[in-house]
Formats: structure tokens, C-alpha cells, sequence
């Protein structure tokens, strides 16, 4: 009765949810709302510039490419002087929709995200002071971050608040499993369909669930039998300093998993026939057979939705006074 009154009052306002879509765990991905165009621009510029590397080489477009799903589609990501990274490198796309960031969820937001890769010596390899020295060198800059924040002098905390604004706009709305949400009955196949059925009744929606299709919470990775990671990462133990937290991990969106291969937080698996098979025996304890798999990996195939969509940025030249970029080391 009250889902019944709830259906009614969404109709009444005049939104386009359905019985469909507050009768599931899954809910729709709503369009971004920018609300400060210039900040969104200006975090944008950023996002994309390797000038905040010590190489002059790397940007967060490198691990988080905005056309290959938001990730890199590597088992661990490459960063300064050729460091290959101790853990996949998840998706940015909608990242805006997880209770926290990082595998270990040890950054509260995308703000607090934003920082750590800059000043990391195995990824971007510079520090905060000098990613700002690079970008008060800038007229261009100067003049964007005063638009932004009425002030020339640039601060780590206003370079990481634009690029989270831009991250912020990076959902995939319109997947085919969202039209079929809103009543489009046509949106997906019987084969489809019987894979979400599948997805639902064997336990996946119990940690992959919400608008994003995870990302809003922690789960021990290898609950019925042990993972045998080939990374050393330890989960949300590296937090939290917990044993209980040992092998606990943020649990990944679903959103676009098609594209964000390979799969997992060591990025061991490279199919999504594979990381089905894989969840269904060591999260729960079930064998799916080869035409059950086929059904839900179609599933998860129909929860890409628009990609980015935008003009790439121009970014500003540097000048005489711009550190200039650090090369890697010869391998």
C-alpha cells in the first residue's frame, strides 16, 4: 500500500518514475545538474592536463580515460617513472554516487580523491606545492581560478574542488536498463530480462544495488572461499586497522562494467563471463551454469548508458616561468 501511495504521488508530481523503477533494488541514473558552468570548465581543464605530473605526462585522464569507460583497461595502472600501480584503477564515471572513494574508501569524496594521485610518487609523482607552482605560472589559470574563486592566488584545496565539480558531471544516464525502469517494456530482451531475474534472485542486488549498482558499501572480498589476490592491498584494514576489516572492499559500481575490464580490485580477471563465475562461487556459493552466466553478463551488458559527451578543453600554454616537466627515467 504505501509503494502503491508513493507511485501515485511521483505520478501527481509530474516525474517519470515508474512502478518498475521504485519496486526494484536498481534505481535509474539521473542527469548531472551543473550549477557553476565555469568551475565545471575549469575543473575540466584540469582533469585533462599532465602538466599537474612531475613528468608533464600523466593526468587523471590517464588512469580515468573518459573514453574507454572511465578507467584504463589495464591490470594496474602505469605512473611516474614506469611504477606499475598495487590495484586496479576504478572507474570515475559516476563516482559521484559511492559512499566514499579509493578501493579502502580512505578519501571521504571526490575533493579529498582528487589530491592523493597528484602527490603520490607512484602515480602522479608531484606534490600539491608544486602542481600549484605550475599553475600560478599560467596567466590563463590565474584568470580562471580568480573567475572561480575570486581570488589570483591558487590553492591545492580550490584545484581539487574544480576537478571534483567536473567528476561530479560524469554519470551515464539512459542505459537500456534505465528506459526499461521508466516502463519502456520494449527496452530489453526476454534474454535479458531472464538474467536480471537471475541476478536478483541468486543475491547479487544484495551488495549491488542503488542507482549506481554498488559503490554504497563495504564487502569482504572471498566470503565463501578465499581470494587468492595478486595484489598485497588489504581493503578497508588499511584504514580502519580492524582485522574485520581485513580483504573488505568498496564494492564496485556495475554501471558500464562492459567497458571497465579487467575486473576486480587486482584486476586478475579480464572477462565478464569470468567475474560472474567468479562472484557467483566465492560470494555466494553458487555455481552458475554456461547459459545462466550468458544471461546475466547480457544483463549487466544493458547498464551502459550515455557516455561523456563534450568538447575536449583547450588548455592554456605554459610560460618562461612554468616549472618545466621531469621526464621519466630510462627503464
Amino acid at each position: 500500500m504505501k509503494i502503491r501511495i508513493l507511485v501515485t504521488s511521483l505520478a501527481l508530481a509530474g516525474t517519470s518514475v515508474t512502478w518498475a523503477a521504485v519496486n526494484e533494488p536498481i534505481q535509474p541514473i539521473k542527469v548531472a545538474k551543473v550549477t557553476d558552468p565555469a568551475l565545471v570548465e575549469l575543473g575540466k581543464k584540469l582533469f585533462f592536463d599532465p602538466r599537474l605530473s612531475k613528468s608533464g605526462f600523466i593526468s587523471c585522464n590517464s588512469c580515468h580515460n573518459l573514453s574507454m569507460g572511465g578507467t584504463d583497461n589495464l591490470k594496474t595502472s602505469i605512473g611516474h617513472n614506469w611504477n606499475q600501480g598495487p590495484i586496479n584503477a576504478p572507474t570515475v564515471l559516476n563516482a559521484s554516487l559511492n559512499i566514499a572513494q579509493f578501493w579502502d574508501g580512505r578519501a571521504k569524496d571526490l575533493q579529498a580523491q582528487a589530491g592523493g594521485p597528484i602527490d603520490n610518487p607512484g602515480e602522479m609523482g608531484s606534490t600539491h606545492a608544486l602542481a600549484v607552482e605550475v599553475l600560478q605560472s599560467i596567466p590563463a589559470y590565474v584568470a580562471d581560478f580568480k573567475k572561480s574563486f575570486g581570488t589570483e592566488k591558487i590553492a591545492i584545496a580550490q584545484v581539487t574542488k574544480a576537478i571534483a565539480a567536473f567528476e561530479e558531471t560524469l554519470v551515464t544516464p539512459n542505459a537500456r536498463f534505465d528506459k526499461w525502469l521508466a516502463g519502456d517494456k520494449k527496452a530489453l530482451s526476454a534474454n535479458e530480462l531472464a538474467g536480471y531475474k537471475l541476478f536478483k534472485d541468486s543475491g547479487c542486488v544484495a551488495c549491488h544495488n542503488g542507482p549506481a549498482v554498488g559503490g554504497n558499501s563495504y564487502q569482504k572480498m572471498g566470503v565463501v572461499a578465499p581470494y587468492k589476490a595478486s595484489s598485497p592491498a588489504e581493503g578497508r584494514f588499511a584504514v580502519t586497522g580492524k582485522d574485520a576489516d581485513r580483504f573488505n572492499f568498496k564494492v564496485p559500481t556495475l554501471r558500464n562494467v562492459e567497458m571497465t575490464y579487467p575486473y576486480f580490485h587486482d584486476g586478475a580477471v579480464n572477462t565478464l563471463t569470468e567475474a560472474v563465475d567468479t562472484m557467483g562461487r566465492l560470494q555466494l556459493g553458487k555455481k552458475f551454469s554456461d547459459e545462466e552466466n550468458a544471461k546475466i553478463v547480457a544483463f549487466l551488458k544493458t547498464l551502459t548508458g550515455d557516455q561523456p559527451n563534450f568538447k575536449l578543453p583547450a588548455l592554456p600554454p605554459s610560460t618562461d616561468s612554468t616549472p618545466k616537466p621531469q621526464p621519466f627515467a630510462a627503464k
